[in-house]
């Protein structure tokens, strides 16, 4: 017994003296991150557009994406599939139903890229389930929803980006830091680049029902009403579909543009108090005087558009403009405006949005378009569509983000919701 207790203490004291070994992806050497670092990342219903967002993740070294849902079978294998080959292992799974992620602990964060009906049911339940939010846009389809939306984030402190990027693309941040800086003089005017306002189309002729196990069409429907399914809606042709999209096409663009117009205005926490539709051209005015013009733009020169890309911005001080587009490029009144200018980012990259997520993941501050910014910016788009819809001008309350003494406009300001998607 002696001996063996002498022989333990031997060898125990050689062990402590050996060196330990620890790989360095656990120290976060040889570039990469400790799983300490790491942001665990989930995904919900992610098409073409999402997996472009998708893509700016994957460049980012602390994260780690690790699961899918999707109501299409074959969308999210080709996801599972990208996922596992940028990771080169087998880690990431799929899954139908996307409560099966947000019951996960292990996931941090989801990406939110489905169509209009679900950001704000998604965006809701994955804050209620602990997880942090990136969501493309539209963010909301009514300006009920904007608020559900804002309360849903705040109510569970969680840090929300809205995919509405171009807030971190560097051609559009130095216009709207000209006209927040005084360059420009005095503010009195801002344009958005819309496309063209339109009723809803008619719904798409019935097709027989696919096997659930493929698209589960209840659930890709969510809170829309019940209509007969059509393969053209699920391959992308479900927008200015009544219930499906959201704001007559005029927040396809109009939450891009006008959200850049809120952020140069100075107008984040609130929304225009007058609005006025004319043909295509709605005309607006916050109460601190400033005018807000959304104006059709295409992919050239209209009018005295610069020609400088999709989602093109204009503001305007009684000193001098400046415009930006998706080119990247800007254009100014004068030469000495665009001094410092940046490179040319084209401005559907959502690289430094991204970024500017997970930092604040990490730091637990506000994002660039928090769910209080997304909120403002989408209210004053819904506002703008249904006095292009109804034909006629109308007052506002910011505060209480309502239609004064209209109860019709007042009455398009929520839509009727299916259960069980709702929240």
């Amino acid at each position: 017994m002696k001996s063996t207790r002498r022989s333990f203490i031997k060898k125990a004291a050689w062990v402590a003296a050996m060196p330990t070994i620890i790989p360095a992806s656990v120290l976060g050497q040889n570039g990469k991150v400790a799983p300490s670092n790491r942001i665990v990342l989930g995904g919900i219903g992610i098409g073409p557009r999402g997996r472009e967002v998708l893509g700016a993740f994957f460049q980012q070294p602390d994260v780690q994406f690790v699961a899918i849902a999707d109501v299409q079978k074959v969308r999210s294998e080709i996801v599972r599939k990208l996922a596992n080959r940028h990771h080169g292992n087998e880690d990431c799974k799929s899954y139908r139903d996307m409560r099966e992620v947000l019951a996960r602990k292990d996931i941090d964060a989801v990406l939110i890229a489905t169509g209009d009906r679900w950001h704000t049911p998604a965006s809701v339940l994955a804050a209620r389930a602990g997880k942090d939010v990136y969501s493309e846009k539209p963010c909301a389809m009514t300006i009920d929803e904007c608020r559900e939306l804002d309360e849903g984030i705040l109510q569970n402190n969680r840090v929300y980006q809205a995919g509405t990027q171009r807030r971190n693309v560097d051609n559009f941040r130095f216009a709207a830091q000209l006209a927040l800086s005084g360059k420009l003089g005095k503010l009195h005017t801002v344009h958005a680049g819309i496309l063209a306002p339109m009723n809803n189309l008619e719904p798409l002729p019935g097709e027989p029902e696919p096997d659930p196990e493929m698209i589960h069409w209840d659930a890709w429907l969510g809170q829309a009403a019940i209509r007969p399914y059509n393969k053209r809606y699920v391959e992308g042709r479900w927008r200015n579909h009544k219930g499906l999209a959201a704001g007559y096409n005029i927040l396809e663009w109009g939450s891009h543009t006008v959200d850049l117009c809120q952020w140069a205005a100075g107008a984040d926490g609130t929304t225009p108090v007058e609005f006025e539709a004319d043909g295509g051209t709605i005309r607006a005015r916050y109460a601190n005087g400033i005018n807000l013009v959304m104006r059709l733009s295409g992919f050239g020169k209209e009018g005295d558009w610069q020609g400088l890309g999709t989602c093109p911005i204009r503001f305007e001080g009684d000193e001098g403009w400046v415009e930006a587009g998706d080119s990247g490029k800007l254009a100014a009144s004068k030469p000495g405006l665009l001094e410092g200018k940046p490179g040319e980012l084209p401005g559907t990259n959502p690289i430094h949005h991204v970024r500017d997520f997970l930092d604040c993941i990490k730091s637990r501050g506000k994002t660039a378009c928090n769910s209080t910014v997304a909120r403002h910016g989408h209210v004053a788009c819904h506002a703008a569509a249904i006095t292009w819809k109804l034909g006629r001008k109308m007052r506002f309350d910011p505060a209480k983000a309502e239609f004064m003494d209209d109860a019709e406009a007042n009455g398009l300001r929520r839509i009727e919701r299916r259960a069980p998607w709702t929240i």
